[in-house]
Protein backbone atom coordinates (compact mmCIF):
# COMPACT_ATOMS: atom_id res chain seq x y z
CA UNK A 1 0.00 0.00 0.00
CA UNK A 2 1.72 3.63 -0.92
CA UNK A 3 1.92 5.83 2.14
CA UNK A 4 -0.70 8.54 0.15
CA UNK A 5 -3.52 5.25 0.72
CA UNK A 6 -2.00 5.13 4.50
CA UNK A 7 -2.75 8.63 5.56
CA UNK A 8 -6.27 8.89 5.65
CA UNK A 9 -6.74 5.80 7.51
CA UNK A 10 -4.25 7.43 10.20
CA UNK A 11 -5.84 10.73 10.86
CA UNK A 12 -9.22 9.39 10.89
CA UNK A 13 -8.26 6.55 13.61
CA UNK A 14 -6.19 8.78 15.30
CA UNK A 15 -8.15 11.84 15.04
CA UNK A 16 -11.74 11.87 13.98
CA UNK A 17 -14.04 13.40 16.09
CA UNK A 18 -18.18 12.57 16.09
CA UNK A 19 -19.73 15.21 13.13
CA UNK A 20 -20.47 15.04 9.91
CA UNK A 21 -18.57 16.35 7.18
CA UNK A 22 -19.30 19.22 5.04
CA UNK A 23 -19.04 20.02 1.39
CA UNK A 24 -16.42 21.86 -0.08
CA UNK A 25 -16.55 24.48 -2.40
CA UNK A 26 -19.51 26.82 -3.98
CA UNK A 27 -22.26 29.37 -2.79
CA UNK A 28 -24.49 27.36 -1.63
CA UNK A 29 -24.58 23.79 0.98
CA UNK A 30 -26.30 20.88 0.33
CA UNK A 31 -30.05 22.23 1.28
CA UNK A 32 -29.05 25.08 -1.28
CA UNK A 33 -28.88 27.85 1.46
CA UNK A 34 -25.96 30.41 0.63
CA UNK A 35 -23.02 29.95 2.22
CA UNK A 36 -21.41 32.41 4.34
CA UNK A 37 -18.66 33.58 2.78
CA UNK A 38 -20.39 33.63 -0.78
CA UNK A 39 -20.01 37.31 -2.46
CA UNK A 40 -17.28 38.09 -0.17
CA UNK A 41 -14.03 39.66 -1.83
CA UNK A 42 -11.49 37.21 -2.75
CA UNK A 43 -8.69 36.72 0.44
CA UNK A 44 -5.16 35.94 -0.15
CA UNK A 45 -3.65 33.59 2.74
CA UNK A 46 -0.03 33.81 3.28
CA UNK A 47 2.19 31.06 4.24
CA UNK A 48 6.10 30.45 4.64
CA UNK A 49 7.90 27.97 2.93
CA UNK A 50 8.11 25.13 5.31
CA UNK A 51 6.38 21.73 5.35
CA UNK A 52 4.22 23.37 8.41
CA UNK A 53 3.48 26.62 7.31
CA UNK A 54 2.26 24.99 3.66
CA UNK A 55 -0.19 22.67 5.52
CA UNK A 56 -1.22 25.13 7.99
CA UNK A 57 -2.44 27.19 4.92
CA UNK A 58 -3.92 24.09 3.10
CA UNK A 59 -6.11 23.71 6.32
CA UNK A 60 -7.33 27.30 6.68
CA UNK A 61 -8.02 27.88 2.61
CA UNK A 62 -9.60 24.56 2.35
CA UNK A 63 -11.86 25.30 6.02
CA UNK A 64 -13.01 29.19 4.08
CA UNK A 65 -13.28 27.47 1.06
CA UNK A 66 -15.87 25.02 2.34
CA UNK A 67 -17.46 28.15 3.61
CA UNK A 68 -18.23 29.81 -0.05
CA UNK A 69 -14.89 31.90 0.33
CA UNK A 70 -12.96 32.22 -2.30
CA UNK A 71 -8.86 32.06 -1.36
CA UNK A 72 -5.62 31.98 -3.32
CA UNK A 73 -2.52 31.24 -1.37
CA UNK A 74 0.66 32.74 -1.71
CA UNK A 75 4.00 32.06 -0.57
CA UNK A 76 5.60 34.71 1.77
CA UNK A 77 9.23 35.03 1.66
CA UNK A 78 11.31 35.71 4.72
CA UNK A 79 10.61 36.51 8.54
CA UNK A 80 7.52 37.82 10.95
CA UNK A 81 8.76 41.01 10.44
CA UNK A 82 8.00 40.53 6.44
CA UNK A 83 5.02 38.86 6.44
CA UNK A 84 3.58 41.84 8.93
CA UNK A 85 4.67 44.46 5.66
CA UNK A 86 2.99 41.94 3.76
CA UNK A 87 -0.07 42.24 6.02
CA UNK A 88 0.03 45.81 6.20
CA UNK A 89 0.30 46.18 1.99
CA UNK A 90 -2.00 44.03 0.97
CA UNK A 91 0.05 41.27 -0.53
CA UNK A 92 -1.39 38.66 1.75
CA UNK A 93 -5.22 38.98 3.51
CA UNK A 94 -4.36 36.67 6.53
CA UNK A 95 -1.86 34.43 7.92
CA UNK A 96 -0.69 32.13 10.64
CA UNK A 97 2.22 33.72 12.71
CA UNK A 98 3.94 32.50 15.94
CA UNK A 99 3.56 34.72 18.55
CA UNK A 100 6.47 34.78 20.23
CA UNK A 101 7.69 36.47 16.82
CA UNK A 102 5.39 38.46 16.24
CA UNK A 103 5.31 40.08 19.80
CA UNK A 104 9.14 40.98 18.21
CA UNK A 105 8.00 42.16 15.52
CA UNK A 106 5.75 44.84 16.78
CA UNK A 107 7.66 46.34 19.11
CA UNK A 108 6.57 44.78 22.08
CA UNK A 109 9.22 44.76 25.39
CA UNK A 110 11.45 41.78 24.95
CA UNK A 111 10.32 40.40 28.23
CA UNK A 112 9.75 36.95 29.16
CA UNK A 113 6.16 36.24 29.45
CA UNK A 114 4.72 34.53 32.37
CA UNK A 115 2.61 32.33 30.81
CA UNK A 116 0.71 31.35 27.06
CA UNK A 117 -2.14 33.50 28.11
CA UNK A 118 0.14 36.05 28.58
CA UNK A 119 2.34 36.12 25.30
CA UNK A 120 -1.20 35.69 23.95
CA UNK A 121 -2.55 38.86 25.35
CA UNK A 122 0.19 41.10 24.78
CA UNK A 123 0.69 40.44 21.14
CA UNK A 124 -2.85 40.65 20.32
CA UNK A 125 -3.03 44.37 22.40
CA UNK A 126 0.11 45.40 20.07
CA UNK A 127 -1.20 44.04 17.00
CA UNK A 128 -4.52 45.54 17.68
CA UNK A 129 -2.87 49.33 17.89
CA UNK A 130 -1.44 48.69 14.41
CA UNK A 131 -4.92 47.55 12.75
CA UNK A 132 -4.20 43.90 13.05
CA UNK A 133 -6.43 41.46 14.36
CA UNK A 134 -5.03 37.79 16.05
CA UNK A 135 -7.24 35.36 16.59
CA UNK A 136 -7.42 32.31 19.08
CA UNK A 137 -3.89 30.72 18.60
CA UNK A 138 -3.92 26.95 18.47
CA UNK A 139 -2.69 24.47 21.05
CA UNK A 140 -0.08 22.63 19.43
CA UNK A 141 3.40 25.58 19.62
CA UNK A 142 5.68 25.94 16.84
CA UNK A 143 9.17 26.46 18.93
CA UNK A 144 12.35 25.19 19.59
CA UNK A 145 12.58 22.03 21.92
CA UNK A 146 14.98 19.21 23.65
CA UNK A 147 14.14 15.48 23.47
CA UNK A 148 16.08 12.43 24.42
CA UNK A 149 15.16 8.78 23.94
CA UNK A 150 12.60 7.15 26.81
CA UNK A 151 15.21 5.02 27.64
CA UNK A 152 17.72 8.11 28.51
CA UNK A 153 15.20 9.56 30.15
CA UNK A 154 14.21 7.00 32.58
CA UNK A 155 17.74 6.14 33.17
CA UNK A 156 18.83 8.99 33.57
CA UNK A 157 15.85 10.54 35.78
CA UNK A 158 15.52 13.49 33.13
CA UNK A 159 12.02 14.90 32.87
CA UNK A 160 12.59 18.84 31.90
CA UNK A 161 15.67 20.66 30.88
CA UNK A 162 16.50 21.73 34.00
CA UNK A 163 17.45 18.03 35.10
CA UNK A 164 20.22 17.64 32.24
CA UNK A 165 22.21 20.86 34.77
CA UNK A 166 23.01 17.60 37.18
CA UNK A 167 24.39 15.75 34.58
CA UNK A 168 27.96 15.19 33.34
CA UNK A 169 29.13 15.50 30.09
CA UNK A 170 25.67 16.19 28.26
CA UNK A 171 26.23 15.46 25.26
CA UNK A 172 23.62 17.72 22.99
CA UNK A 173 23.26 17.95 18.99
CA UNK A 174 21.78 20.78 17.48
CA UNK A 175 21.76 22.79 14.64
CA UNK A 176 25.06 25.56 13.78
CA UNK A 177 22.75 27.76 14.68
CA UNK A 178 21.02 27.04 17.87
CA UNK A 179 24.75 27.78 18.98
CA UNK A 180 25.20 31.42 17.88
CA UNK A 181 21.73 32.51 19.26
CA UNK A 182 22.44 34.56 22.64
CA UNK A 183 18.97 34.38 23.42
CA UNK A 184 17.26 30.36 23.15
CA UNK A 185 20.68 29.06 22.28
CA UNK A 186 23.61 27.33 24.44
CA UNK A 187 24.05 30.71 25.87
CA UNK A 188 20.57 30.38 27.56
CA UNK A 189 20.97 26.88 28.32
CA UNK A 190 23.88 27.97 30.30
CA UNK A 191 22.23 30.97 31.74
CA UNK A 192 19.02 29.95 32.49
CA UNK A 193 19.27 26.36 33.72
CA UNK A 194 22.66 26.68 34.79
CA UNK A 195 24.17 23.42 32.78
CA UNK A 196 27.71 23.81 32.58
CA UNK A 197 29.33 20.51 32.08
CA UNK A 198 27.93 20.14 28.14
CA UNK A 199 29.61 18.84 25.05
CA UNK A 200 28.09 20.04 21.59
CA UNK A 201 27.48 18.47 18.25
CA UNK A 202 26.63 20.88 15.14
CA UNK A 203 24.28 18.72 13.24
CA UNK A 204 22.55 19.56 9.74
CA UNK A 205 18.58 19.55 10.85
CA UNK A 206 16.62 16.36 10.02
CA UNK A 207 19.47 14.23 10.94
CA UNK A 208 19.10 14.85 14.70
CA UNK A 209 16.85 12.20 15.22
CA UNK A 210 19.46 9.28 13.35
CA UNK A 211 22.46 10.62 16.18
CA UNK A 212 20.09 10.20 18.81
CA UNK A 213 19.31 6.63 18.05
CA UNK A 214 22.74 5.69 17.75
CA UNK A 215 23.23 6.53 21.10
CA UNK A 216 26.11 9.01 19.98
CA UNK A 217 24.09 11.93 21.84
CA UNK A 218 21.92 12.15 24.79
CA UNK A 219 19.80 14.99 23.87
CA UNK A 220 19.22 17.21 20.56
CA UNK A 221 17.12 20.28 19.17
CA UNK A 222 13.73 19.40 17.80
CA UNK A 223 11.07 21.22 16.77
CA UNK A 224 7.61 20.33 18.75
CA UNK A 225 5.94 20.11 15.39
CA UNK A 226 8.43 17.43 13.98
CA UNK A 227 6.74 14.26 12.78
CA UNK A 228 8.62 11.73 14.37
CA UNK A 229 7.74 12.76 17.48
CA UNK A 230 3.96 11.64 16.71
CA UNK A 231 4.87 7.56 17.61
CA UNK A 232 6.30 8.03 21.54
CA UNK A 233 9.90 7.08 20.43
CA UNK A 234 11.07 10.21 21.71
CA UNK A 235 10.70 12.39 24.81
CA UNK A 236 10.49 16.53 24.53
CA UNK A 237 11.51 17.50 28.02
CA UNK A 238 9.74 20.37 29.74
CA UNK A 239 10.77 23.51 29.60
CA UNK A 240 9.15 25.24 33.01
CA UNK A 241 11.29 28.59 32.85
CA UNK A 242 10.02 28.82 29.10
CA UNK A 243 13.78 29.01 27.58
CA UNK A 244 11.59 28.51 24.27
CA UNK A 245 8.99 30.84 24.60
CA UNK A 246 4.87 29.48 24.25
CA UNK A 247 5.03 29.75 20.27
CA UNK A 248 1.51 29.00 19.71
CA UNK A 249 0.51 30.42 16.24
CA UNK A 250 -2.75 32.44 15.20
CA UNK A 251 -3.92 33.68 12.45
CA UNK A 252 -2.98 37.48 11.79
CA UNK A 253 -6.16 38.99 10.15
CA UNK A 254 -6.08 43.34 9.15
CA UNK A 255 -9.04 44.51 10.62
CA UNK A 256 -10.21 45.76 7.39
CA UNK A 257 -9.98 42.39 6.27
CA UNK A 258 -12.22 40.78 9.02
CA UNK A 259 -14.75 43.70 8.42
CA UNK A 260 -15.30 42.77 5.02
CA UNK A 261 -15.56 38.86 4.97
CA UNK A 262 -17.92 39.13 8.19
CA UNK A 263 -17.72 37.17 11.29
CA UNK A 264 -18.35 33.68 9.59
CA UNK A 265 -14.15 34.39 8.49
CA UNK A 266 -12.36 34.53 11.88
CA UNK A 267 -14.92 31.62 12.98
CA UNK A 268 -13.63 29.10 10.28
CA UNK A 269 -10.12 30.12 10.93
CA UNK A 270 -10.82 29.46 14.79
CA UNK A 271 -12.68 26.13 14.63
CA UNK A 272 -9.57 24.99 12.19
CA UNK A 273 -7.22 26.31 15.16
CA UNK A 274 -8.62 24.56 17.73
CA UNK A 275 -8.39 21.54 16.53
CA UNK A 276 -4.94 22.04 15.86
CA UNK A 277 -3.57 19.64 19.17
CA UNK A 278 0.26 18.89 19.84
CA UNK A 279 -0.04 15.43 18.65
CA UNK A 280 -2.20 16.54 15.73
CA UNK A 281 0.05 18.54 14.59
CA UNK A 282 2.68 16.37 14.88
CA UNK A 283 0.74 13.75 13.06
CA UNK A 284 -0.30 15.74 10.20
CA UNK A 285 3.54 16.93 10.11
CA UNK A 286 4.82 12.93 9.89
CA UNK A 287 2.00 12.34 6.98
CA UNK A 288 3.43 15.29 4.89
CA UNK A 289 7.17 15.18 5.88
CA UNK A 290 7.81 11.08 6.28
CA UNK A 291 4.92 9.42 4.29
CA UNK A 292 5.23 12.25 1.30
CA UNK A 293 1.64 12.80 1.63
CA UNK A 294 0.63 15.84 -0.48
CA UNK A 295 -0.22 19.02 1.89
CA UNK A 296 -3.28 19.68 -0.06
CA UNK A 297 -4.64 16.16 0.75
CA UNK A 298 -3.31 15.88 3.92
CA UNK A 299 -5.30 18.99 5.15
CA UNK A 300 -8.42 17.40 3.00
CA UNK A 301 -8.46 14.61 4.79
CA UNK A 302 -7.96 16.14 8.24
CA UNK A 303 -10.81 18.68 7.87
CA UNK A 304 -13.14 15.98 6.56
CA UNK A 305 -12.59 14.09 9.42
CA UNK A 306 -13.66 16.49 11.94
CA UNK A 307 -16.50 18.13 9.52
CA UNK A 308 -14.68 21.21 8.77
CA UNK A 309 -14.90 20.67 4.95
Amino acid sequence: MSARALIPFALVAALALPGCGGSGGGGADASGAARPGAGRPAVTFGTKVSPVSVLLGQLYAQALRAQGYAVALKEVVGDTPAAVSALHDGTVDAMPLPLDALDDALGVPARRAPSAAAAYARGRAAAARRGLAVLQPTPFRAATALAVTPAFAQHRGVASIADLARLPGLRLGASPGFFARPAVGLAALRRIYGIRSLTYFPLTTGIQYRVLDAGKIDAAEVATTDGQLAGGKYRVLADPRHLFGFEQLAPVVPARVLAAEGPSFARTLDAVSARLTPRAMQQLSAAVVLAHGSPEQVARDFLHAHGLA
